[in-house]
């Protein structure tokens, strides 16, 4: 990541700096077309695309030949619907809110279908209006989270009336282990999910969220659609990351100190200092998106050293061992690197013993954000965009 940071000022009012690579994220893309020629490559944008801003995502990966986009709520897909241009396709994930039917038509948001009650609410709607309607048909193939079960799935294939006004554009499921490549679920749900598609034959299948584009070509069919590879994430815990990182983070320091053996470091005390220690306290908590649970095992860094957290974690700071720097390295203002070149997000993640996902949509909003943008997407027409 080429990403010019200023050491000695996060810049504007912040005290932290989340630096958005907007040209990886549209590499990231391209790179996730070549894995399946011929295949529709989606953008899952929820959560405000996983915290980095939908509207600058979004636009991005229009530019990059986007033009199938997943959120999670209606309220997002309507927002985007106002800016990104009109041939784009947006899918809601969570499917169908009752009283949302003449929105989701109004703004041409197309709704993932996860039950018979959704599909006879949407079928009733598109046939009292006397209009065909688009949708998307998700199973569930062995996650049960989100999903029509096979039962639900026979009625519709033995009733097809239930299905009157609607065109099924896709029928989907979701991968509950693609991250873990050797996982026996996969090929399970892979087979559920090609006895499901027999049933409905005239629609296309989208299954491969990002782990699962990795899997081969079994996996991939009409549509995929990533989400944590796009912004940089580690597609699969078991292999090397081949995507470019997205995010970085800096965090200013806010003072320095010299605290003597047998000091108790933090709220409950929770560290205490073996021998005198010299530390810095830094701008950011887990109000920022830093979990408290990287309290005494997390680590930020400056120039190849790793400086430990110490203490827990609070909602505005933390502070960090810096002993092993040389005295008056580090001042007021300077910033450590938190995620970046020296630290990844998968190693923050793993030090707060959650995941990727969390530590990125958690990051918070008291950062200055600086967007680095495509240095190609600007001469890239819509014309000549793949999957245009």
């Amino acid at each position: 990541m080429n990403m010019q940071i200023n050491r000695t000022h996060a810049g504007g009012n912040a005290t932290g700096c989340l630096t958005i690579d907007l040209g990886a994220l549209f590499d990231n893309y391209r790179f996730l077309q070549t894995l399946a020629p011929g295949v529709a490559v989606a953008g899952v944008v929820k959560a405000d695309a996983y915290g980095l801003g939908a509207d600058r995502v979004a636009a991005t990966l229009y530019a990059a030949g986007c033009r199938d986009f997943f959120v999670a709520h209606i309220d997002e897909a309507i927002s985007l619907r106002k800016l990104i241009a009109q041939d784009a396709r947006f899918y809601v994930l969570n499917g169908l809110q009752p009283g949302n039917e003449s929105t989701c038509e109004a703004f041409d948001i197309t709704p993932v279908l996860n039950s018979l009650e959704q599909v006879e609410q949407w079928s009733a709607f598109a046939q009292n209006i006397g209009k065909t309607l688009p949708a998307l048909l998700q199973v569930d193939t062995g996650m049960c989270r989100l999903g029509l079960p096979p039962e639900e799935l026979e009625q519709i294939v033995k009733y097809p009336t239930l299905i009157s006004g609607l065109r099924i554009d896709y029928i989907m499921s979701h991968l509950a282990c693609a991250d873990e490549p050797d996982n026996l679920a996969n090929a399970s749900q892979l087979e559920a999910m090609q006895k499901a598609a027999m049933t409905l034959p005239d629609a296309k299948v989208c299954f491969s969220n990002s782990g699962g584009i990795f899997l081969g070509g079994g996996y991939h069919n009409h549509l995929m659609r990533p989400g944590i590879a796009l912004y940089g994430g580690a597609p699969s815990i078991l292999r090397p990351n081949p995507m470019k990182p997205v995010v970085r983070l800096d965090v200013a320091v806010v003072q320095t100190r010299t605290v003597p053996a047998g000091s108790q470091i933090g709220y409950g005390g929770s560290f205490a200092a073996n021998t005198q220690m010299r530390l810095a306290t830094l701008a950011a908590g887990y109000a920022d998106g830093l979990p408290r649970s990287l309290s005494n095992t997390g680590a930020v860094w400056f120039d190849g050293h790793r400086l430990p957290i110490v203490g827990r974690v609070s909602m505005d700071s933390i502070i960090v061992d810096i002993s092993e720097l040389p005295e008056g390295t580090l001042r007021h203002g300077t910033l450590l690197e938190v995620i970046g070149p020296q630290q990844s997000l998968e190693d923050v993640a793993d030090d707060a013993g959650t995941i990727a996902y969390e530590i990125l949509t958690s990051l918070g909003r008291r950062y200055q954000r600086k967007y680095i943008q495509p240095r190609d997407a600007a001469a890239l027409s819509p014309a000549s965009a793949p999957n245009a």
